[in-house]
């Protein structure tokens, strides 16, 4: 590919470009024709979800009573003044809504921010930048990345404006066909673009689009979890706009089978999870991540469940179904089994014997127990446990990673049990995990040799900050859906007003760094858009938790083991 010679920023203005990119030309008749395609009525998007459970649940709102049943795990609001139980409508005084409420102040300068931040591609929004600080230099922030948006999406469609949504659903679909090459070497077809910005041709007065599929990113890695967020949020859309002519197009089709046909290949690996190189996903630098994610393969798991929903059952769709139908089996249980850790667990590797061999083995990754960091033993409680960051042949990332543990909670990879032993952990260790600013993206912290060894000296990625145990606000959103679906709202309320303490006053920084979160982080963006659109997708769902029906899926129960659990885990 030859380099692309200038850029552009989202308001036009035209700069150099050092390095190569793809560049991606639309015809208008090509987009505007995926956009007039005809679409049903939508139903209403409080009623979205999957089981009737869902409707019920709310927040705790005077004069109404947040009452739950812990057997059925479901959530009823009941009216202290005709006492009847009820679902709760919307009360934030959102753009589009007509409450006579006050809204919070940090709400209305949240969504001021997000609709600056929309960038148009030929009159039409196709996505949200990824920051506007002028204070620092724009390097990619000036770019709509796909894991960025999705928060921005959820927000718009909450607020009942999924036009947008559906723009860059269409437009990220017409990026995945491009021909992509990285030094000469051709991607898979189905991988989706880490992010795309528009470019203005001021002499031709010509916009085209120029992608990034790795060959601009921080080593050169190619994004796993794009074409996972590109179908958890194709769901999210049908689910939340009742629109499935969307998903039903054969342009969204292929693009389902594309993405699927690079994840469900066989290959040598005896793993039902999916092998990822550092640098694949949110944690987009060498961080030890390598191997098999908890990010990646929660992701993994969501946009497969995902896909079975807005899959044809045609010729073409009926050998996929088959496909994730299997592999969902074999990753719940393998998941379950070998990632999952609590005080048992623990204990069990703790007494691991070494070097067996056979089907009869019971330490089966040849995991060494003076391999055990000595921070677990201290942080892991009583009652509690979570999905660790890793699982290969003789090592156990025993570190706690945020995204991943929520998404198992939303996807229902994590079993009920688990869930609620999730949110245990969340609560007990509450000063490690949220402290002073929602959320810790990963914890602990590597330090000192560990941390030359495995970050490469990273000087972004230094102790407590980044990647590297920095809190990120973004993660609140998640934390809040999962809360919700656990029936822990008190803990999201919590933690979202530690949020609205500081983020606005702040100026939306991308990170914070320091043990508790105390610090706006050494190089964040200032006006960082998905910390926006993270805090407004928490709040609007904490007061209409039917929102949740559009990121969350209930438990499947064919997907229960059919045998026991492995002996690396039982006495």
């Amino acid at each position: 590919m030859s380099p692309i010679p200038m850029d552009v920023y989202s308001n036009g203005n035209v700069k150099n470009l050092e390095t190569a990119s793809t560049t991606v030309q639309i015809d208008d008749s090509d987009f505007l024709r995926l956009l007039d395609r005809p679409r049903p009525i939508s139903i209403e998007r409080n009623r979205s979800f999957e089981e009737k459970s869902f409707n019920e649940l709310s927040s705790t709102l005077s004069p109404l009573l947040f009452h739950r049943n812990v057997e059925k795990n479901s959530f009823h609001i009941f009216d202290l003044l005709d006492h009847t139980f009820s679902p709760v409508r919307s009360s934030l005084n959102t753009p589009r809504s007509n409450h006579c409420f006050e809204p919070h102040p940090v709400f209305t300068d949240a969504w001021e921010a997000l609709r600056r931040s929309l960038v148009y591609f030929r009159g039409q929004p196709v996505g949200t930048i990824a920051a506007i600080d002028h204070s620092s230099d724009e390097l990619n922030y000036d770019q709509v990345f796909v894991r960025d948006f999705v928060p921005s999406a959820l927000a718009f469609l909450m607020n009942g404006e999924p036009e947008i949504v559906k723009n860059f659903i269409l437009k990220t679909l017409r990026l995945q066909s491009w021909e992509k090459k990285v030094d000469q070497f051709k991607l898979g077809e189905g991988v989706m673009p880490a992010s795309f910005k528009v470019f203005h041709d001021p002499v031709r007065n010509y916009e085209t689009l120029i992608a990034d599929f790795g060959e601009s990113a921080i080593g050169r890695v190619a994004p796993v979890d794009s074409g996972f967020w590109w179908i958890i949020l194709l769901r999210a859309y049908t689910k939340s706009t009742g629109d499935s002519s969307l998903a039903e197009m054969p342009e969204c089709q292929r693009g389902m089978r594309l993405i699927l046909s690079l994840c469900l290949s066989e290959g040598f690996d005896t793993y039902p999870t999916l092998l990822c190189a550092d640098g694949c996903c949110m944690i987009d630098r060498r961080m030890g991540v390598y191997g098999y994610p908890i990010e990646i393969q929660a992701l993994f798991f969501m946009a497969l469940r995902c896909a079975l929903l807005l899959l044809k059952q045609d010729d073409k769709g009926k050998e996929f179904v088959e496909l994730i139908s299997k592999r969902l089996h074999a990753l719940s249980y393998h998941m379950q089994s070998y990632f999952w850790l609590d005080i048992k667990q623990l204990n069990d590797i703790y007494r691991y014997k070494t070097e067996e061999y056979s089907h009869t083995a019971v330490n089966k990754f040849n995991v060494m127990p003076d391999s055990l960091p000595d921070w677990v033993f201290d942080f892991m409680p009583s009652r509690g446990g979570y999905f660790i960051g890793n699982v290969s042949p003789a090592k156990m990332d025993f570190r706690w990673f945020c995204l991943g543990n929520c998404v198992a909670i939303l996807s229902s990879l994590a079993t009920p049990e688990q869930s609620s032993a999730i949110m245990d952990l969340i609560e007990s260790r509450w000063q490690e995990l949220v402290g002073e600013m929602p959320l810790k993206i990963c914890y602990p912290a590597f330090e000192s040799h560990e941390w030359r060894i495995v970050t490469g000296c990273d000087p972004k990625n230094t102790r407590w900050s980044y990647h590297n145990g920095g809190s990120w606000p973004v993660l609140i959103w998640l934390l809040t859906a999962a809360c919700i679906k656990t029936g822990r709202p008190q803990i999201a309320r919590r933690a979202i007003e530690l949020a609205e303490s500081r983020l606005l006053k702040d100026n939306w920084p991308e990170y914070y760094d320091g043990k508790l979160g105390r610090y706006i982080g050494k190089q964040a963006r200032k006006f960082q858009t998905w910390s926006i659109a993270g805090y407004l997708v928490a709040k609007m769902m904490l007061d209409d938790p039917s929102h949740l029906g559009m990121i969350s899926l209930e438990e499947d129960k064919q997907l229960k083991p059919l045998f026991k659990r492995s002996l690396s885990w039982s006495h």
